[in-house]
């Protein structure tokens, strides 16, 4: 069997006013230092 991953689907960057912080490179490095396969990017 094989292990199950988490996955974050509800992420706001820097590009989502008032609801957001991260820049998408800190994202995406983050993600890979932790290793993440993927993460689901929300912003609106």
């Amino acid at each position: 069997m094989s292990e199950a991953q988490f996955v974050h689907l509800h992420v706001h960057t820097q590009y989502s006013l008032l609801d957001g912080a991260i820049r998408l490179d800190d994202l995406i490095r983050r993600s890979q230092e932790f290793e993440m396969g993927a993460v689901a990017v929300t912003d609106h």
